[in-house]
């Protein structure tokens, strides 16, 4: 069943995964990102969300910043070296491992993402129907309730939200056909042993990103 939601905020980044060491976003908001939203705000193991389309209502601005991030992970690798040897270090120091990096980020940005969702009969209890789940996540839309922090591609970049009944016209600037290259559509968690990227060829229309179904020949393994 259908819902309408529109989510805005100072910053976003989606990141490119192309670029490795130094964060690029995207021109507009992916759909995965637009489904770890929703998610945030109203998830339930007997339901999935699928975004049909992402309307851009702001002007696409970019801005560069510079931030401190810890350049060191922990891996499952590491510690189950230090687990088996007995000795090691399981921590990092931030004070001692942080560096600068630059961002290239979206600025000023809201988006009215248009989704639906499916049961999953499988893990979803006898008593779960769509009726149901419709009216919890329109309730905790208007309402302004979430599970987690919502955000626009980083958690240091949280998104507001409301629900929206109606899409405002489009900027001009965004009238007409922008090609956007491929995008990452989602991750492809069939097989959680080989967890695959999904990718589309993204074109803004009007200021709107149609996201085609995951079985479509446009989605690309």
């Amino acid at each position: 069943m259908p819902i309408c939601i529109e989510v805005w905020g100072d910053y976003a980044c989606f990141t490119r995964p192309e670029m490795k060491t130094e964060r690029v976003s995207y021109d507009v908001m992916t759909p995965s990102a637009a489904r770890g939203l929703i998610e945030s705000i109203y998830w339930h193991p007997g339901i999935r969300w699928i975004v049909d389309r992402i309307h851009v209502l702001a002007p696409i601005r970019f801005t560069n910043i510079r931030r401190n991030e810890v350049r060191s992970t922990i891996s499952a690798r590491s510690a189950k070296t230090v687990m088996e040897r007995g000795q090691g270090e399981l921590y990092l120091i931030t004070s001692q491992d942080i560096q600068q990096r630059a961002a290239l980020l979206l600025q000023d940005v809201r988006y009215v993402i248009e989704a639906h969702f499916d049961i999953v009969p499988e893990k979803a209890a006898l008593g779960d129907n769509p009726g149901k789940f419709q009216d919890i996540v329109t309730r905790r839309i208007a309402r302004g309730q979430f599970y987690s922090q919502p955000y626009l591609g980083c958690r240091e970049f949280p998104a507001h939200f409301a629900p929206r009944s109606t899409i405002p016209p489009c900027p001009q600037e965004l009238l007409g056909n922008r090609e956007l290259g491929y995008m990452l559509y989602d991750m492809d968690y069939t097989d959680p042993e080989d967890i695959r990227p999904l990718f589309f060829r993204a074109v803004l229309r009007d200021g709107v990103l149609h996201v085609p179904p995951q079985d479509s020949e446009e989605v690309r393994r």
